[in-house]
């Protein structure tokens, strides 16, 4: 009797996912990056948003390292967020003197926020802010993450300033901004400093650059030297300037171009955006 022979059989294995979309792995994402998509701030802003209760998942308050899916219902103080992106905007606005760049104030001043576009799930978001009485170029964006980055002294972003200084200014008094001063928040220094137009004896123009937006930071360094800073306009943010088609108070959104220009400024890729739309208003 021969001996039996060997049968050889192949078992294959069948990716049941891959035919039945059905038993695909649900995606889910960090609450916070959800959150920050549409741009209700940094991840930051929403993980401090989380841990404070005002984010619900499914009726429960939620907690930091949640994750979410497309089926889960989030909310914020009460009202649904989606989970589909948002596609984000970006505004330059020439700032005019006499505006906040706050949303509440006790004193009841102009808000800059009063004259932007409004928003459905969105909001506006500062690109750092301006002195009640600075004026200039201010950038707004609806992607927090966008303007946490944009901000952050690591980027190491040029703002340069137009001023008008009272008072004699000697060359000492311009070295010693350029090397640094010691000013109650750290030391503090201009990257540039260069001379503009003179407006009679006692008044005269400089073009300064910052590569940080410290609090009142420019009119402390010229303080700092006994000088007065008598007016103050930011005319550069990086590589953007005021068009001269957007006078004071009015702002034009940017366009595909320039957004992806200043999402590399800020060292990451561009989201979706939009198309460009006029938006001065008077």
């Amino acid at each position: 009797m021969p001996p039996a022979r060997r049968i050889r059989t192949k078992v294959r294995l069948i990716n049941i996912a891959r035919h039945d979309p059905s038993a695909r792995p649900v995606e889910s994402n960090k609450l916070q990056k959800v959150l920050a998509g549409h741009g209700l701030g940094s991840r930051r802003t929403m993980e401090k948003w989380i841990e404070s209760g005002r984010v619900k998942v499914n009726g429960k308050i939620a907690t930091i390292g949640d994750r979410v899916t497309e089926d889960d219902k989030i909310a914020v103080d009460g009202k649904l967020v989606g989970h589909k992106p948002l596609r984000q905007r970006v505004l330059l606005y020439n700032k005019p003197a006499g505006e906040i760049c706050s949303r509440d104030d006790p004193e009841k001043r102009p808000s800059v926020f009063s004259k932007l576009p409004r928003l459905k799930g969105q909001r506006w978001i500062a690109v750092g802010r301006l002195d009640f009485n600075t004026t200039g170029l201010l950038l707004f964006t609806t992607d927090g993450a966008l303007a946490n980055q944009l901000m952050h002294p690591s980027y190491k972003i040029e703002r340069e300033y137009a001023v008008r200084v009272l008072g004699d200014v000697k060359p000492e008094h311009l070295l010693n901004m350029r090397e640094g001063v010691m000013l109650e928040d750290g030391l503090a220094s201009f990257s540039d400093i260069r001379r503009g137009r003179d407006e009679g004896s006692a008044n005269h123009w400089y073009y300064v650059v910052l590569m940080e937006g410290r609090n009142r930071e420019v009119r402390r360094l010229w303080e700092s030297q006994g000088l007065t800073v008598s007016r103050l306009k930011r005319v550069r943010f990086g590589s953007f300037f005021i068009p001269s088609a957007v006078k004071a108070g009015r702002f034009r959104e940017l366009d595909s171009k320039e957004r992806g220009e200043l999402y590399r400024m800020a060292g990451g890729n561009q989201r979706k955006g939009v198309n460009s739309t006029s938006g001065d208003r008077k």
